[in-house]
């Protein structure tokens, strides 16, 4: 294949504000918007259908998959417990190796490290592979704005997440980021971008991106990478993917930077076994990723690959504020992406109604738990609490009682409005008393007659009506159950 180097065509800007960092309220109106688009609701039905039938295959074919949920869930418990050593095990075991170990309390830390680093290389390209880390803290933009005398360009190269990045578009799930597009779209992206109409087929539409994508590689001063996880013991960086990109991120430029989340740790090499296992069954239904890489520190003398420099940067950005707490289980996610799958929250309105680069249940419980309540208080209240994503999880995360207890945190802390307090302690004092109950029914049967249309009422009056906005609500029996009981039913 033909290649150029140095790859001097700018493609894109990123000023995407697709993380924590910027505004993530309003789940309401976008799922509104949402749930009525049926074209993203034919592609995610078609992408999640896919995802939930292939897991159920590789997991069902897998006898001990119990018995490593179980034991992936102990691991992440004891590694939460003692995770100031195991940070500090890791830290010692890279820098043993040659490598530079930054711990980064807030993105901005990160931002700055980053581009501290760019400005003393001198670098001009810097590509990535798929880090969810990086999106949360928006640090494409935030590099190319606060950065801009260096005139970085910086590349997305896993293939979903740079057809977005030429889009202008964010990603819509943690695995599948472009899920909401179909063929007709990509080709459109990809045509502006080659600056002639590629035909809409797949061979064709991926080999341009190889060859420019190519380029990238070649001509980058600095690659940056996520990490799935980190091995405290060995100082060892583990990424899963299913494309090569994430290997030519990490060795082909002269500088390779890891931002990890600091819950990404587990303590033994051994215990990767059990996770990687469970994350490609769960994510993709897939026994493995077509590339499981391991990465532990610079190239050193004698080695034939990898960088000559190598950073991990370590990073918090709220996340140590959770251990100890009733929230502490949100860090055992592997962002694996199941419980979004099997959601019928997300599968309706799919990843851009939640306006944060986690979306879905994990999403729900941990944007509120990392940007704060006030600024994301709509997104625990986007569940049916059907526990779904809890039998989903690879790691056995309570997730539906995550969001109750943060829907409780809401009313301690007077987050959730006083009609809506009142509403609900109406609602336990009738659930209480059998008196009231039965008075309630009665005004309900009552009170339904004017609205019914063809037997079931449609909207509700005034504030009442955001409830029938997207849901119906169903007729009331003309007799309770306790009645029917007394007559024999």
């Amino acid at each position: 294949m033909e290649t150029k180097k140095p790859a001097n065509r700018r493609e894109t800007e990123d000023r995407r504000p697709e993380g924590l960092t910027s505004p993530v309220e309003g789940f309401n109106d976008r799922a509104r918007r949402a749930v009525r688009d049926e074209e993203l609701h034919d592609s995610v039905e078609l992408f999640t259908n896919k995802s939930v039938a292939g897991r159920n295959a590789v997991l069902n074919a897998l006898p001990e998959a119990p018995e490593l949920r179980e034991r992936a869930y102990r691991i992440k418990q004891e590694t939460m417990a003692n995770l100031d050593r195991h940070l500090g095990q890791m830290a010692d075991a890279v820098e043993g190796r040659g490598g530079n170990v930054f711990f980064a309390e807030t993105g901005e830390d990160v931002v700055r490290y980053i581009g501290d680093l760019a400005r003393r290389r001198g670098a001009k390209v810097i590509t990535k592979s798929k880090s969810m880390a990086t999106e949360e803290i928006e640090l494409n933009r935030r590099l190319e704005e606060d950065y801009a005398d260096l005139d970085l360009e910086i590349v997305e190269t896993d293939l979903g997440e740079w057809i977005a990045q030429l889009a202008g578009d964010t990603p819509s799930h943690i695995v599948g980021p472009i899920l909401h597009m179909n063929r007709r779209r990509i080709t459109e992206v990809l045509s502006e971008t080659a600056g002639e109409r590629l035909p809409p087929d797949v061979e064709a539409l991926g080999s341009f991106a190889r060859r420019r994508l190519r380029e990238k590689f070649l001509a980058a001063d600095i690659g940056i990478t996520g990490a799935n996880f980190g091995v405290a013991q060995t100082g060892t960086i583990a990424t899963v993917t299913n494309e090569g990109n994430g290997r030519l991120v990490t060795s082909v430029p002269p500088v390779h930077v890891v931002v990890m989340g600091i819950e990404k740790l587990v303590p033994r090499f051994e215990d990767l076994s059990v996770f990687v296992r469970l994350l490609a069954r769960s994510g993709t239904g897939q026994k493995l990723t077509v590339y499981t890489n391991f990465v532990t520190g610079p190239r050193a003398p004698g080695e034939l690959d990898g960088a000559e420099e190598f950073h991990l940067i370590l990073m918090d950005n709220g996340r140590s504020e959770l251990l100890g707490t009733p929230f502490e289980e949100a860090l055992y996610c592997i962002r694996c992406g199941a419980c979004l799958n099997v959601c019928p929250v997300y599968r309706q309105t799919g990843g851009h109604a939640y306006g944060s680069t986690y979306s879905g249940p994990i999403g729900a419980v941990i944007t509120p738990l990392l940007k704060g309540g006030k600024e994301a208080k709509d997104l625990p209240h986007a569940s049916s609490l059907c526990g779904a994503c809890w039998e989903a999880c690879p790691v056995g995360i309570p997730l539906h009682d995550l969001l109750l207890k943060l829907r409780n945190k809401q009313v301690q802390e007077g987050i959730t409005g006083r009609a809506q307090g009142l509403a609900f302690k109406g609602f336990e004092n009738t659930m209480k008393n059998p008196a009231l109950y039965r008075i309630s029914g009665k005004a309900g049967r009552l009170a339904q007659r004017p609205l019914a249309k063809a037997g079931a009422p449609k909207t509700l009056p005034g504030p009442l009506g955001a409830w029938t906005n997207s849901r119906d609500l169903p007729k009331l029996a003309p007799k309770p159950f306790s009645q029917l009981w007394k007559e024999g039913i």
